[in-house]
């Protein structure tokens, strides 16, 4: 992990059953891994209700309700389609929080975006949210960053959400 002061997966797990919230995943850059971190934990079928991986543009269109227009305009690396990916996760999975990773682990850029920029975008009650991430290294340390850096945003939002209620 990045740093000992990031949320963990466990710490993700812990959060969402005692705040007795459902979480789900929407990945391209990080193809699954995300959600595979969060199943390594014990306990986590009491929270995690599935994931999406939408490596395509087809599939963030079809299965996650992204806009043609915002993916053609745009390109899949952008805040907006980061915040639309974890909506739509949040409605197709039928979750209280979603969080989405898109972005370029290289090792050429993409959709005009230079490798290590990451987007991750995160969907709740209280509405959305994008964090932006300009990360150095190879493909495989992109991704692992990325992934703990997305658990760390959706439990961050969930343990502020809690005291703001």
């Amino acid at each position: 992990m990045a740093g000992s002061d990031l949320h963990t997966a466990v710490d993700l797990v812990q959060l969402a059953i005692e705040h007795g919230v459902t979480i789900g995943t929407a990945e391209s850059l990080t193809g699954g891994s995300l959600a595979a971190a969060i199943v390594d934990v014990p306990g986590a079928s009491q929270c995690l209700e599935g994931g999406v991986v939408s490596y395509s543009h087809a599939v963030k269109e079809r299965t996650l309700g992204v806009s043609q227009d915002v993916l053609e305009a745009k390109g899949a690396v952008d805040p907006d389609v980061a915040r639309a990916m974890a909506r739509g996760a949040r409605t197709a999975l039928g979750v209280d929080w979603a969080v989405s990773t898109t972005g370029v682990a290289g090792p050429e850029p993409h959709d005009g975006q230079a490798v290590g920029t990451v987007y991750i975008g995160v969907s709740g009650p209280r509405g959305d949210d994008h964090l932006e991430l300009h990360l150095d290294g190879g493909r495989a340390a992109i991704r692992r960053e990325t992934v703990s850096r997305a658990m760390d945003l959706l439990a961050s939002q969930i343990e502020l959400t809690d005291n703001c209620q």
